[in-house]
């Protein structure tokens, strides 16, 4: 049976992650909160802001910047897009 969570991002009931996708309290955090679906959205997101932004996640302010932008993500306010990125259509 598949795990509901009322998902901050989204605000609606949608299946939740299988496991905490990172240790400690935020991991828990957002396990318990954000939905798989709003998850493979910021991932594809932060995968975006990396490329684009040629972020070397072995920086620690490359990390720390991004769990800001994840947190922003999550709780719906503006976060940072790539500059000149275009997606392309599917």
């Amino acid at each position: 049976m598949t795990r509901m969570v009322h998902c901050r991002k989204y605000g609606e009931e949608l299946p939740g992650l299988d496991r905490p996708p990172m240790p400690g309290k935020r991991g828990q955090d957002i396990y318990d909160t954000i939905s798989k679906k709003a998850w493979e959205a910021w991932q594809a997101h932060q995968t975006t802001l990396i490329n684009e932004k040629h972020l070397r996640l072995i920086d620690p302010e490359a990390r720390a910047y991004l769990l800001e932008q994840m947190e922003k993500f999550f709780a719906n306010e503006d976060v940072e897009q790539a500059e000149g990125f275009v997606p392309k259509d599917r």
